[in-house]
């Protein structure tokens, strides 16, 4: 009998009611990379590569806990020495078994079992056994060619593994056009539960519409399998799950896709410990009708729209509802956002390194990072969400107009900075940091909020924007709370901030590249850090700053300035709300 992978413990996030599926890749962690940002007053509330431990339901464990069994072919469940030739001969085939009927170039195979497949068919092999059945199909230096159908068809059965036989190459090809009311629209099309595993390789050609397609769970185990589809790759209607092997995907239409809408527990996948998937696509990289998840292995995604069934924005992960990315090294270049929620994201570890034409990682609803490495190195807006919070990892961000922005759909961006941000309401968004190392260069607003900025922890480095225009290095339309960790800014306008951690700021310009130096009244070097973009001020908070004090700044060791704790840069801090050349209040 096959097993279940049991995953069943429901999710709940405020806002949303989600009973969650998702499409997981699940595995091996990746080390993240320790900050660059350097300080010589660190301590343990502001160090700059420690994690903050936060429990989180967005975490890989959580959401996976909430979908529904993945149906699971083992390799142990069967034994080759069972299996039933089937001879391959050009437009027919042969074999011993009563399982087995051949009409014309149709094999069907009618009743549970194993079964060898060998040779080179012009035709079709189609399972169609009862219900309960659970039926093997060896590929063994197989090559399967339809010109009218599906190569492999399964119509029923309980549960159907495709098994690789050591050494052996594989492929199948399909028709190059279906009826718009077919039902079995692929190269391998499977009316059941479909496993996919083995050591051989296996070439799939989905020449009129998907590579490999299953309408409940699909799973790879293991094999070398690569599909080129003209619309989707590899497509589990319950679930997709990539669990080992090698898998490279070139698809017309989204590359993986689960798709099941109806049932809140499913349209998931997942693939464990160190599988490498590639894959490009003319629409989403991943797409699911629920839950994205990796937790391991090396996931390389590019969707662009340069295919025939391409969509006009393709993402390179698109989930409805959530998506964790819990571990392994995850590389995406998009069109559109390179990751993209419905709902929530939430990233726990591995490496995430994304280009984007637009968001480099948006949230509808919150996004979390809590450790791990994230890298935005090309993007409109580099993160994304209603509530934005960082309690660990590393986060570097490259945007072309704000780096982290705390936006609703409903809400405008705040324009202009400083405290009420030129007029603008407190809506209620939220950007928080308490942990983690994070350096953000924006053409736009630094960090930007709709609504409040809180930073209790961490290190943050804010580059930009190099000329003010209405954007401010830190701008939010409510409160900038500063009660903890360490705040470096190089930009132009920067906003008068509150909370219980002191402050210094200065008039200095300078370019990119530059080493800003903050020193106190004896001489010693209180924070050091260098500069992404041009400047005209800077500013710098931390433990180290005492109440009201004198400090110098240096930029690359020449003396620019030399100010007092608390008081603003005239002219320069607080931007469109005020906070002009006042104390801080």
């Amino acid at each position: 009998m096959s097993r279940h992978l049991s995953l069943r413990r429901r999710l709940i996030l405020a806002a949303a009611p989600l009973a969650l599926t998702g499409l997981v890749l699940a595995g091996c962690a990746v080390q993240s990379s320790a900050a660059s940002t350097t300080s010589t007053t660190s301590t343990d509330d502001a160090t700059t590569e420690t994690a903050t431990v936060v429990d989180s339901d967005l975490s890989a464990t959580a959401v996976l806990a909430a979908n529904a069994d993945v149906t699971v072919v083992e390799d142990d469940e069967w034994s080759e020495a069972d299996a039933a030739d089937i001879s391959l001969d050009d437009t027919t085939a042969s074999s011993d078994s009563d399982a087995v009927t051949v009409d014309g170039s149709t094999v069907t195979i009618t009743a549970a079992g194993v079964f060898r497949l060998s040779g080179s068919l012009d035709g079709q092999v189609v399972v169609a056994a009862p219900g309960d059945a659970q039926v093997v199909l060896i590929l063994d230096d197989a090559e399967i060619s339809a010109s009218d159908s599906s190569a492999i068809t399964v119509t029923s059965a309980d549960d159907v593994a495709i098994f690789l036989a050591d050494g052996s190459d594989n492929s199948v090809s399909d028709s190059s056009s279906y009826a718009d009311d077919a039902e079995a629209n692929a190269a391998i099309y499977a009316d059941a539960d479909l496993t996919i595993s083995g050591t051989g390789t296996l070439e799939v050609s989905g020449n009129g519409n998907d590579g490999i397609a299953s309408t409940d769970d699909l799973v790879i185990l293991s094999g070398t399998i690569t599909v080129a589809a003209v619309d989707d790759g590899l497509r589990g209607k319950d679930s997709l799950s990539v669990a080992g092997g090698t898998v490279e995907i070139t698809a017309g239409g989204d590359a993986l896709k689960s798709d099941r809408t109806d049932d809140a527990t499913q349209g998931f996948a997942a693939t464990h410990c160190c599988a490498p998937v590639g894959a490009t696509s003319g629409d989403d990289g991943i797409a699911t009708a629920t839950d994205a998840v990796i937790t391991g292995g090396t996931v390389t995604l590019t969707a662009r729209s340069d295919a025939s069934t391409a969509d006009d924005s393709p993402k390179g992960i698109s989930a409805a509802v959530v998506v964790a990315l819990d571990g392994g090294e995850v590389s995406v270049d998009a069109v559109d956002d390179a990751v993209h929620s419905d709902g929530s994201v939430g990233i726990g570890g591995g490496t995430v390194t994304v280009a984007s034409g637009d968001d480099g990682i948006h949230a509808e609803q919150r996004l979390e990072i809590r450790d791990g490495g994230v890298t935005v190195a090309e993007s409109v807006e580099g993160l994304e969400a209603t509530d934005v919070a960082i309690s660990g990892g590393t986060v570097d961000v490259t945007s072309s107009d704000d780096g982290i922005n705390a936006a609703s759909g409903t809400a405008s961006d705040t324009q202009g900075g400083g405290m009420g941000g030129g007029g603008e309401q407190d809506t209620g968004e939220t950007l928080a940091i308490s942990g983690g190392a994070v350096r953000v260069a924006a053409a736009g607003d630094g960090l930007d909020s709709n609504g409040s900025i809180a930073i209790t922890g961490g290190s943050t480095v804010v580059s930009g924007p190099s000329s003010a225009g209405g954007q401010g290095a830190v701008d939010s339309n409510g409160a900038i709370a500063l009660d903890g960790g360490e705040l470096f800014v190089a930009g132009s306008v920067l906003v008068t901030p509150t909370g219980a951690q002191q402050w210094v700021a200065a008039t200095a310009s300078g370019s990119a590249g530059d080493t800003v130096e903050v020193s106190d009244a004896a001489g010693n070097v209180v924070a050091t850090f260098a500069a992404d973009q041009s400047f005209g001020a800077v500013f710098y908070s931390g433990p180290a700053v005492a109440d009201g004090a004198e400090y110098a700044i240096a930029v690359n060791g020449v003396s620019a300035a030399t100010v007092n704790e608390g008081v603003n840069v005239s002219g320069g801090m607080g931007g469109a709300g005020g906070g002009g050349g006042g104390r801080r209040p």
